[in-house]
């Protein structure tokens, strides 16, 4: 081999001679000082990247020599981006600040699996125990009928039906807790068989969602879900009173709920009782009237195990 061929190979083999011999590492912590396990380091501009061990240290082998900029990403830490200088053995460890994570909303009901709520084709509204505490109602369908596409069908003060889009009756599904209800949805002369004072928050499904609560779901869904568990240790009571002057409804409330040793537990009593509604055409209307006595008997679920709470009502 002539010295000329030598040369041209050399002088191939030169820049891969040269990225074997550059290495980055380093050491990913917090500003504690705390290591941070799986952490990953990009290298932006040639598209490699490695992730730190359980010692927060991360390696990237075989780099050309360089300045790179480098972004560092970890669950729970701001993203940090720095210019890094390589050249043979090169060491840079980095300190992240600490920053809440938000993810894209997840919505979980009426599919096998949480989804996306971009990726979900049917509009779901949520409406928060906020809403229903600030719209005040005779009812639970009463509240939702001031959400958009939702409306009501009333027969008094304490009966009311949910229309979706126009459409209502057997055509709307109405779950309370994970239970269908099944009991007066074709009748006039009965409302919903639900305790509104016992709902924290409501999920609407506009469209049709038969392939999941069956051929009654050709309008929409509406959800009534009860309060979240407390965490471990925590107890709290509340008490409610509300007013309405028109027909004189006092609707009184007390709840007690905690998660004591693993143990959950929740009780609920109120009592909902209205006279006759009047108007400046009609004055009072004749057996508008009602009353409502609903309790709950405490409920608890156990480690393993699960003691199913019970609902008793006395509707006069």
């Amino acid at each position: 081999m002539n010295c000329k061929n030598l040369f041209i190979i050399l002088l191939f083999l030169c820049p891969f001679i040269a990225s074997a011999q550059n290495e980055l590492t380093g050491r990913i912590t917090n500003k504690k000082g705390a290591l941070i396990p799986g952490a990953t380091v990009y290298l932006e501009d040639i598209k490699i990247g490695a992730a730190s061990d359980d010692k927060g240290v991360y390696t990237i082998s075989h780099l050309p020599f360089g300045n790179y900029l480098i972004s560092v990403r970890a669950l729970g830490y701001e993203v940090k981006s720095e210019i890094v200088k390589i050249k043979g053995l090169s060491n840079h460890d980095v300190t992240l600040i600490a920053a809440p994570y938000e993810e894209q909303e997840v919505v979980v009901t009426g599919n096998a699996a949480a989804t996306d709520l971009k990726n979900t084709a049917q509009p779901i509204t949520e409406v928060p125990h906020s809403y229903l505490e600030q719209n005040a109602s005779t009812n639970i369908i009463d509240a939702l009928s001031r959400v958009p596409g939702v409306s009501g069908i009333t027969d008094g003060q304490s009966i009311a039906k949910p229309v979706i889009r126009g459409l209502g009756y057997n055509r709307v599904v109405t779950v309370n807790d994970g239970v269908r209800q099944e009991g007066q949805q074709w009748g006039d002369e009965f409302g919903i068989e639900a305790d509104q004072n016992s709902v924290d928050r409501v999920e609407i499904l506009k469209g049709p969602a038969s392939l999941v609560y069956g051929s009654d779901a050709l309008a929409g869904v509406i959800n009534l879900l009860p309060e979240k568990t407390l965490p471990e240790g925590q107890v709290k009571g509340d008490i409610l009173f509300n007013y309405q002057g028109n027909n004189g409804l006092m609707n009184t409330m007390a709840h007690v709920a905690g998660n004591l040793n693993g143990i959950t537990f929740s009780a609920r009593i109120d009592n909902t009782m209205a006279h006759a509604y009047q108007n400046k055409y009609d004055g009072y209307v004749f057996n508008s009237q009602f009353s409502n006595l609903t309790g709950m008997v405490p409920s608890a679920y156990i480690v393993n195990g699960a003691i199913p709470s019970f609902i008793i009502a006395i509707l006069i």
